[in-house]
């Protein structure tokens, strides 16, 4: 077996592993890069020839994971995807948005290319036809359910505990001496996360492929964060301004309104109109809904209990209803996606509320380099939002306790409850992270550790 680090080597996002076996390609994760230059880098070709690929798995349905598999499908890989079933549900709705983003965005670059007499007609690199042939190569499987592929492959899922249908995949092979055992943790949720369970995995791995987004951090207590979400509300409505979320569509949107419904009913907060300006937040919402059986046992209550009087739910149907949120002076939580601020509705919450000192900003997920998000994170005055400069006025609070996200602390325990001590290759962090986070897992565990670059190939 020869394991192959494409995306998410040194970087966070476009998480991308080929696994090269008795003559087989198989690719975990197909994911778009996000930030700076993540245009470019989406079009550039893809470093093997997705015809040649026999499978693709993929661990969970946020776009840096699962993002390009419509162009590999477009540029002929005739395989299935296989993946948990609340995945396949998701990844329908987060391809299908991300399709119309790139016909939209391909649309106006051909328009502004006209208005300066090019003849160029700019392509997306994916259409929703090519999301609908995609998603048909679907292959869905449950949890801890051991499969047999047709290569010689033992593989199964367990449960990430990141988002709903989020899974680590656990593949066993035939090595030189015997079986052999290889774990991908996907993206590995921190432990008491809202509505899904806790991470789970196997008792022991002979290599380990494992994210490190929070590696050189540890989270704040939900408890303090909690607290600190309370004061941003109640400060900003007391200045008269408006609360903006940047929040994925999936996840995070779910788990603030979870959060936020049980901060009313214990009495810290009023009644407050939440509006969710996002259709597929709206849809995300009733995929959560019809997966029940992957909720805790706190969130399996409070479904039954209802949210009730507590949230003032606004979801937007349309252009007119996310516009007419902008006319709302004070007294809004408006959550919107996306999550990084590099695209989505939050944008124009921002350019209308953003230069406002009595507003609020609450990040509450990681903002990577080069995305507006990081910009506002990093203290700078001004930003570019839509193509104008504008002043950032509006308080900002980084509230790191609602992480979707294991810390460093629980990605070490993750890892050091293998009953053995696993060769680990790290993956989906910054470079500098994920450096540091390597020192600590072989000074601190004891484990071999690698950091592989862009294209770098290992014998397990």
């Amino acid at each position: 077996m020869k394991i192959q680090f494409f995306g998410a080597a040194r970087t966070v996002t476009g998480s991308c592993t080929r696994l090269m076996y008795n003559g087989m390609s198989f690719l975990v994760d197909c994911g778009m890069h996000q930030g700076r230059n993540g245009r470019e880098k989406n079009r550039e070709p893809f470093p093997f020839s997705p015809g040649d690929i026999n499978q693709v798995f993929l661990t969970h349905a946020h776009i840096d994971h699962s993002g390009l598999i419509p162009k590999l499908v477009k540029e002929s890989y005739r395989g299935t995807v296989i993946a948990t079933d609340a995945t396949a549900d998701i990844a329908g709705i987060l391809l299908s948005d991300t399709a119309q983003i790139q016909e939209k965005d391909a649309e106006w670059m051909t328009k502004k290319l006209m208005r300066s007499g090019s003849d160029e007609v700019v392509e997306p690199l994916y259409t929703a036809e090519d999301v609908r042939a995609a998603l048909r190569c679907f292959e869905r499987k449950p949890y801890r359910s051991q499969e047999r592929h047709a290569h010689g492959l033992l593989y199964r899922f367990y449960d990430a505990g990141h988002i709903l249908g989020s899974g680590s995949l656990e593949m066993v092979y035939q090595g030189e001496n015997g079986a052999k055992k290889i774990i991908f943790s996907g993206d590995i949720g921190k432990r008491g996360n809202p509505i899904v369970v806790d991470p789970q995995h196997a008792e022991s791995a002979d290599y380990v492929v494992m994210e490190a987004t929070y590696g050189n951090r540890l989270h704040k207590p939900l408890g303090g964060s909690l607290d600190e979400l309370v004061d941003a509300i109640t400060s900003t409505f007391r200045r008269g301004g408006n609360v903006m979320i940047p929040a994925f569509a999936v996840g995070r949107t779910q788990d603030l309104l979870y959060l936020l419904n049980k901060l009313v009913q214990d009495g810290r907060l009023k009644p407050l109109d939440v509006y969710v300006d996002s259709p597929l937040a709206k849809e995300a919402t009733s995929i959560y809904l019809d997966h029940p059986e992957l909720f805790d046992e706190d969130a399996a209550a409070a479904l039954r209990k209802g949210i009730g009087k507590s949230l003032r739910l606004h979801f937007t149907k349309n252009t007119e209803e996310s516009m007419a949120i902008n006319r709302i002076r004070s007294g809004a939580v408006i959550m919107a996606g996306s999550g990084m601020c590099d695209g989505g509705r939050i944008r124009h919450h921002f350019k209308h509320n953003i230069w406002r000192p009595e507003c609020s900003v609450v990040f509450v997920g990681f903002q990577a380099e080069g995305t507006l998000g990081r910009d506002i994170v990093n203290g700078n005055k001004r930003v570019n939002i839509l193509g104008e400069m504008i002043a950032v006025r509006a308080r900002i609070f980084t509230i790191g306790g609602f992480s979707a996200h294991a810390d460093q602390k629980e990605l070490l325990d993750w890892l050091r409850s293998f009953a053995n001590k696993p060769e680990v290759f790290i993956v989906h962090a910054e470079e500098s992270t994920a450096m540091d986070f390597a020192e600590l897992v072989r000074s601190k565990l004891g484990n071999t550790a690698h950091v592989p670059e862009k294209g770098e190939i290992f014998a397990i």
